[in-house]
């Protein structure tokens, strides 16, 4: 008996050998193929009748349809979502401050507090907190927001009942510090899990500028610069660095540019955190004869602008009128300039202008 005819998809017969039947005597049953086939996630481009999500869910910013995780990854399209903190601004009016995670890290880990407020006489104060978190330390990033938020509220409570500035920056230091010690006392079961884990650490760096002084304080290599508004003046840095390069140079065994050069030289040797040496907050008060600007930053920026001269070629000329402008210019320098760590820089007027005068 002869085989039977296949059957086309619409029932009909295909003669044997014929392009339709793959084989002789092979039935083919495959039904007809979509001219599209549905993404697993509606795509955001046309979905515009979606009901907004339940509050406290998260949707993804790449396909707008999935849930967000506490991992920070969308649970339908699996990308990962942007976090709030690489990159960060905030204008205070006569201070601002920028902060971006930079082109080789997988996060943020500086952390900054700006604020203006007024002396018991009514005049007024400008200040501003940068912190970086050491990177090989448990949670960096976590130990800098603590410092900078303990810092900044404590110099606004400690200003306006009369402190001199200079010992409420001593004090701001302090209590960054016990904010920070504090991330250390973990549950027994935390450390079950990492038991050789480094407590929170992190270096400060601060100031505080009035009508006729500024004042700095630091623990760490994070920095400060003076830069006039009459650049015909000597621009000066502020601050000395709590690092091996820094002792290098101190004891006249290097100088430099030999111990900026060499490996160790971003080797901290103070810091802020529960396995800290004898913490030794440093300040120091000036007394500018002329306008300026105060730059105040982490290392991300000043890798790419190391001496006092080249800071004060990156800041632009009107820095002490633009703050939040300045301070993009100067997260830009160091972005251009490789991006190596995050950078997060303050800059501030001296003196400081009247209350309510703003930012450009």
């Amino acid at each position: 008996m002869p085989p039977a005819p296949a059957l086309a998809p619409d029932g009909n017969d295909v003669p044997t050998g014929s392009p339709g039947s793959p084989a002789t005597g092979v039935q083919f049953h495959r039904p007809p193929e979509p001219d599209e086939y549905p993404l697993q996630a509606p795509d955001p481009r046309v979905v515009t009748d979606r009901p907004p999500p339940a509050e406290g869910i998260k949707l993804c910013v790449a396909c707008r349809a999935g849930r967000v995780d506490s991992d920070g990854y969308c649970e339908t399209c699996g990308h990962a979502q942007p976090r709030e903190r690489d990159h960060m601004e905030h204008d205070a009016g006569p201070v601002a401050a920028v902060s971006d995670r930079g082109l080789r890290h997988h996060r943020n880990e500086d952390a900054f507090s700006v604020g203006c407020t007024a002396l018991p006489d009514g005049s007024p104060a400008v200040l501003a907190i940068v912190c970086d978190g050491v990177s090989s330390a448990t949670r960096p990033d976590e130990a800098s927001l603590a410092a900078s938020r303990a810092a900044g509220e404590s110099l606004l409570a400690a200003l306006p009942r009369g402190t001199h500035p200079q010992q409420a920056m001593h004090e701001a230091i302090i209590a960054a510090s016990h904010a920070v010690n504090a991330l250390a006392d973990e549950p027994a079961t935390a450390r079950e899990h990492a038991p050789h884990q480094n407590a929170p650490a992190c270096t400060i760096v601060g100031s505080v500028v009035t009508a006729g002084l500024l004042v700095v304080g630091w623990v760490g290599d994070s920095r400060a610069y003076w830069i006039p508004v009459d650049r015909s003046s000597p621009p000066a840095r502020l601050t000395e660095d709590d690092s091996w390069a820094a002792q290098m140079v101190a004891a006249g065994l290097m100088n430099e540019a030999e111990a900026y050069a060499d490996e160790r030289a971003h080797a901290i040797t103070g810091w802020l955190g529960a396995d800290a040496y004898e913490l030794e907050p440093h300040t120091a008060s000036f007394k500018p004869d002329r306008p300026g600007v105060v730059v105040v930053c982490t290392d991300g920026l000043w890798n790419y602008a190391e001496a006092a001269g080249e800071m004060a070629e990156a800041v632009p000329l009107d820095a002490a009128v633009r703050p939040l402008h300045s301070a993009r210019v100067l997260v830009g320098h160091a972005l251009d300039g490789g991006g190596h760590d995050n950078v997060t820089v303050a800059v501030l007027p001296f003196p400081a202008p009247p209350m309510g005068a703003g930012s450009a």
